[in-house]
C-alpha cells in the first residue's frame, strides 16, 4: 500500500549558503501501481509526477515501466522562517524555528491552489487561528457555481468524508477575509489548481504541519516560476509552468522564461549554454538542469547539453 510517504520530507542545512536538497530517482512500477498512488507515496503532486513522465498512462502504468520520481528543488527566494508557498510549483515550505546549536531545517510538502477565477493571494499574511475537524461554510458564490451542475451544498458541511476541508485547517489572514491551508476528501487532486482559492494538502501532510505551527507564524505566497542557484560552481535551473492571475498554470512564454533567468543570474560572471536553458524553460518540468558554469576567464567552455540534465 501507498498510502504515506516513503521518505521524510524534512532537511538540514548546516550550511547556512545551501539552497538546494533532495534528490531525483528512477523506480521500478509494480502491477498494482498508479502515478496518482506513486506521486502520494514519494510527496509529490499528481500533475508534478505525470509531467515528467510524459508517455506512461498514469492510471495503468503497467509492470516493468520506469518512472523519474523529481525529488531535488532549489528553496524559493525570501526569508527562511515560517511558511513560504510557491503557487507556481505548488509546494509548501515550512522553516521551524532552529533549536540551540542545530541545523535549519526545512520541511516541504505538494498542494494545490486557487482555479479560475477563485485567485490564491499572493504576500505576507500569517495564521490566525488552528481549527482541528473544522464546519465547512460555503461562499453563497460557491454554492451557486455547485448548483449549476446540480449540487446542492447545505449552508453548512459538518466534519466527516464529505467535507473538502479535512481534519485539520490552519487559517489565515486575507485582507478584509480569510484564508485556509487544510486538508481534504479527494487526495487525487492534490497538486492542481482545483480549490476555491485555499491551499489544499495530503491528509497526513496537513495533519503533520498543524501540529508543528503556531499561531502567530508568519506565511508567504509567492509566484515563482524560475528558480536558479549556484552549486560548485555550476549554474543549476528549477522551471515550472507559470500561473496567471486567476491561479491557472499555462504554457511558458520562453522569451519571458529567459529574461527572468537573466534576471535571477544578475551580474554574475557565467557562460549559459543558451539552447538548452530555453529547452529546459519550454518544458517547465520542475527537473533541476545545469545550464551553466561560472566563467573565470573569457575562454570558459560551454556547458554540453547532453550532461546538463543530470538523466
Amino acid at each position: 500500500a501507498l498510502a504515506a510517504p516513503c521518505r521524510a520530507t524534512v532537511y538540514d542545512f548546516h550550511d547556512p549558503e545551501q539552497n538546494t536538497f533532495g534528490e531525483d530517482q528512477r523506480i521500478q512500477t509494480v502491477y498494482e501501481d498508479t502515478l496518482y498512488d506513486l506521486a502520494r507515496h514519494y510527496s509529490l503532486g499528481s500533475e508534478e509526477l505525470i509531467r515528467v513522465n510524459p508517455g506512461i498512462d498514469p492510471w495503468l502504468p503497467g509492470t516493468g515501466r520506469t518512472v523519474l520520481v523529481p525529488g531535488r528543488h532549489i528553496l524559493p527566494d525570501g526569508p527562511r522562517e515560517g511558511i513560504v508557498i510557491n503557487i507556481a510549483e505548488h509546494r509548501l515550505y515550512y522553516y521551524p524555528k532552529p533549536e540551540r546549536h542545530q541545523p535549519q531545517q526545512v520541511i516541504t510538502y505538494p498542494v494545490s491552489i486557487g482555479k479560475m477565477d477563485w485567485r490564491t493571494p499572493l504576500g505576507e499574511t500569517r495564521v490566525i487561528a488552528k481549527q482541528q475537524n473544522p464546519w465547512w461554510t460555503p461562499t453563497e458564490s460557491v454554492r451557486a457555481e455547485h448548483a449549476k451542475d446540480g449540487d446542492i451544498l447545505p449552508a453548512r458541511v459538518p466534519p466527516g468524508p464529505d467535507n473538502p476541508l479535512g481534519d485539520h485547517a490552519l487559517r489565515l489572514a486575507a485582507g478584509k477575509g480569510t484564508y485556509l491551508i487544510h486538508g481534504t476528501n479527494n487526495p487525487i487532486a492534490v497538486g492542481l489548481a482545483v480549490t476555491h482559492g485555499c491551499i489544499r494538502m495530503y491528509p497526513e501532510d496537513i495533519n503533520a504541519l498543524f501540529a508543528q505551527v503556531a499561531v502567530g507564524t508568519r506565511v508567504w505566497i509567492v509566484n515563482e516560476p524560475v528558480k536558479v542557484a549556484w552549486v560548485e560552481g555550476e549554474l543549476l535551473l528549477e522551471a515550472h509552468p507559470p500561473v496567471d492571475a486567476e491561479g491557472q498554470s499555462y504554457e511558458p512564454d520562453v522569451d519571458k522564461f529567459s529574461e527572468l533567468l537573466r534576471e535571477a543570474v544578475g551580474e554574475s560572471t557565467v557562460a549559459i549554454h543558451w539552447d538548452y536553458a530555453r529547452e529546459v524553460l519550454a518544458r517547465a518540468d520542475g527537473v533541476l538542469a545545469t545550464v551553466g558554469l561560472e566563467a573565470e576567464a573569457p575562454d570558459a567552455p560551454p556547458v554540453p547539453a547532453a550532461a546538463a540534465d543530470g538523466q
